[in-house]
């Protein structure tokens, strides 16, 4: 039988618009409250990434107005030491306002205010005001652009790139590992002229070496700031030195060095720099998902597919056939990819909602491209441990297939002409022999002659057979 639940004790809070009644145990108060009551469309909160760029920008915004002789030392400090605790992973029960909010993001800073405020308060025995204190010389208009921002560029940074990296490591070494073996070839799915593994896999790690300098280049623009230009982008209630003492002291903060923007109505009205890198985000997606699929077919079989890998089984692959082992790798990582590749359209929609003065989609912004980020260094982290790292090749097979592989005959067309390669190959399909026994009986080349235009290993340099 379910027991009742203990009831919820409330405390009254007031804002401007009047009185709310709020848990006793939260640290937020009135505005957060009122935005937990109104918005109630999903379960997704905020990314944590996000909620620590915002205690960034509020321990950064006080001590610089402190360092500006705007704002008392003791307020500033304690403002400092609660903003770090949210940085350092306490509190983060206390961010429980939906993405689907109020497009400035205006409910999500005032929580982080309010939140911080409280924290504040307790520790300095001062009554620290949300927004006179926590939220001087800001406006949610240029703080939570800034939050998209600097959790964007530490994600990618101290993530994405360490994860993308060891993924071309991991793939440079499987080549170093397996890079000699030959195996055919495919273009359309159908038989093709061989290539090495290294050939392969070289083509993957370019792929993703190509995917990374575009996430590296799209970072320039991120690291333009949008704050300091509080409400519309004319920077009202903030010391003109605001913006660029907060983007140094942001920089050392952070280790992730940072500018103030040198146009704060570029950075207010659109998102422009964060659709450019969800751009290259779904490149790299587009290549990942084209990796997991070449590993998911090669290990197709294992005795009716392609068989020409076999990855390291992980866990039982269906609960009615026993001994099935699926490839879960590399399917998880397609469907993170298909999520990236959703999420850029999303970011793309949103990106143009800029009207005149401010972008009024910045909360689903943020979580898309924060989750994009995320499922990135995931997938490549995966991929390469649980996957690349792990698969052993099946030579036998490689070998039986080259061997009947009637599509080596493109390299009797210098030779013999195209119409005749093409007999050739038709007849050696047809009769399920391998193309050397046929192109003997059917031209005058010599067995050994045929033996080094056929050979698969030098078919993959390329060249005219001579």
């Amino acid at each position: 039988m379910t027991q009742p639940s203990s009831p919820q004790h409330f405390r009254t809070e007031r804002d401007s618009m009047g009185e709310v009644q709020v848990p006793s145990d939260a640290l937020y108060q009135a505005q957060t409250q009122r935005a937990v009551d109104n918005f109630k469309f999903s379960n997704h909160q905020m990314p944590k990434a996000f909620v620590q760029a915002l205690a960034y920008i509020k321990q950064t915004a006080a001590l610089t107005n402190a360092q500006l002789g705007l704002l008392e030392g003791d307020i500033a400090n304690a403002i400092a030491d609660a903003a770090q605790s949210i940085i350092d992973g306490e509190h983060t029960n206390q961010f429980p306002i939906d993405v689907f909010q109020t497009g400035s993001g205006t409910s999500s800073n005032m929580n982080a205010n309010e939140v911080i405020a409280t924290i504040a308060s307790e520790i300095s025995g001062a009554n620290v005001s949300p927004n006179d204190h926590v939220n001087m010389g800001q406006s949610s208009n240029d703080v939570v652009p800034t939050a998209i921002q600097l959790s964007s560029a530490i994600t990618i940074e101290k993530q994405l790139l360490p994860a993308l990296d060891h993924l071309i490591h991991t793939l440079e070494a499987k080549r170093k590992e397996i890079g000699h073996i030959v195996k055919t070839g495919r273009t359309h799915l159908m038989d093709a002229m061989p290539v090495t593994f290294d050939q392969e896999l070289g083509g993957w790690q370019f792929q993703i070496e190509q995917a990374r300098q575009g996430i590296v280049n799209s970072l320039n623009a991120l690291k333009a700031l949008a704050q300091g230009g509080t409400a519309v982008g004319t920077g009202i209630n903030a010391d003109p030195r605001f913006a660029k003492a907060f983007a140094d002291n942001l920089s050392q903060a952070s280790h992730v060095q940072f500018t103030a923007s040198d146009n704060f109505f570029y950075n207010l009205s659109s998102q422009d720099a964060i659709v450019a890198l969800s751009g290259q985000l779904k490149t790299a997606a587009v290549a990942t998902m084209k990796i997991a699929n070449d590993l998911r077919w090669m290990n197709s079989g294992p005795l009716a597919g392609l068989g020409e890998i076999e990855l390291k089984g992980l866990q039982p692959g269906s609960s009615i056939m026993p001994g099935k082992v699926n490839p879960v790798i590399p399917e998880a990582a397609a469907m993170a990819s298909a999520q990236v590749i959703g999420n850029d359209a999303t970011i793309t929609i949103a990106g143009q909602s800029g009207n005149f003065q401010l972008n009024v989609m910045l909360p689903v912004i943020a979580h898309n491209v924060i989750e994009s980020i995320e499922l990135l260094t995931q997938s490549a982290l995966a991929l390469a441990d649980k996957a690349i790292a792990s698969f052993t090749v099946r030579e036998d097979n490689l070998q039986i297939a080259l061997a009947r592989n009637p599509i080596l005959v493109t390299a009797l067309n210098p030779v013999i002409g195209y119409l005749k390669a093409a007999d050739i190959a038709k007849k050696a399909y047809s009769q399920g022999r391998a193309i050397i026994d046929v192109a003997e009986e059917e031209t005058d080349l010599d067995r050994a002659t045929l033996t080094r235009l056929l050979e698969p290993t030098q078919l993959t340099k390329g060249g005219i057979a001579d």
